[in-house]
């Protein structure tokens, strides 16, 4: 079918608005990767260009150099894969629950998780309950006041909420219960549900900076966020990460930070693509009914 001189005119907005915005999404991330890996003279110069002139991984070295890198990656894929597990443990096994509208007290319960949502215990009390525990220098510091998101648990209720009764009820008649019906058919069919959750999950907790800089004063023990801001700090105070090397001749100090702000972007973007099939298809959870 033939588009009108309306529908084409249409489209070409379209695609110039999407266009300026897939540029305006984009051009962050680029800008840092080449500012990243932009030698000094040529930075010096000529500050950012499209294409840098001077090429150089001076700024990736001198981080990756450090000692404390490796560590902290290790800190940091921990605490995301733990905490992530955590999360979708304690979401999927209140979500289902709530789903079911013969459960008792549902709606009290679905209030409570409503509450949650709107009011917290705010960032003091938080603080003092965690060190009035005994969880200060440890991960469960960062892990447990994290362990549930009041909106995923809305999220997931509703796409839980879409799978037909006439499935779960065939299995209750064969005699399956109910952490059964949970495991071998609604958990199946809400793959898409649960690779958006988990995402949103991932990406929280490894993106998550003030937490850990809060609970966790040892070293050895913080995630790469805290660590490349400590390293960052000594790099703009100008006292450098190594007292026998001239960090200045050899990278910016926006090269580092450039760098350092990748360096914590790869592992997302690497995810990313392995979640994108799931991820669009759950952006609409709970659209749609029945």
């Amino acid at each position: 079918m033939a588009l009108s001189r309306g529908e084409k005119i249409m489209n070409v907005i379209n695609w110039l608005i999407l266009g300026l915005v897939g540029f305006l999404c984009l051009f962050p991330i680029y800008y840092i990767f080449i500012v990243s890996i932009t030698s000094l003279t040529s930075f010096n110069k000529y500050g950012f260009q499209i294409i840098p002139s001077g090429f150089s991984l001076n700024s990736y070295y001198q981080i990756i150099r450090q000692n404390l890198i490796p560590r902290a990656y290790m800190n940091s894929i921990l605490l995301t894969g733990s905490g992530t597990l955590l999360n979708m443990v304690l979401t999927i096994l209140t979500a289902y629950p709530l789903a079911n509208k013969r459960m008792p007290g549902r709606n009290f319960f679905l209030g409570v998780v409503l509450f949650t949502l709107v009011f917290s215990g705010g960032l003091i009390p938080t603080y003092v309950l965690v060190r009035s525990l005994g969880l200060m220098n440890t991960y469960w510091a960062v892990i447990l006041p994290e362990a549930i998101w009041s909106w995923n648990i809305l999220i997931l209720k509703n796409f839980f909420e879409s799978v037909p009764e006439e499935l779960m009820e065939a299995a209750r008649i064969d005699g399956a219960n109910e952490f059964q019906i949970m495991k071998d058919i609604v958990l199946p069919i809400s793959k898409p549900a649960l690779a958006t959750i988990a995402l949103f999950y991932a990406v929280g907790h490894w993106n998550d900076f003030f937490t850990p800089y809060m609970y966790l004063t040892d070293p050895k023990m913080q995630p790469l966020a805290v660590v490349l801001r400590q390293i960052l700090i000594q790099v703009t105070g100008g006292n450098g990460l190594n007292p026998n090397v001239d960090i200045t001749r050899l990278a910016t100090n926006d090269g580092m930070k450039m760098a350092a702000v990748f360096l914590v972007m790869i592992p997302i973007m690497l995810i990313y693509p392995w979640l994108q099939r799931y991820f669009t298809k759950g952006i609409l959870l709970g659209s749609i009914k029945g």
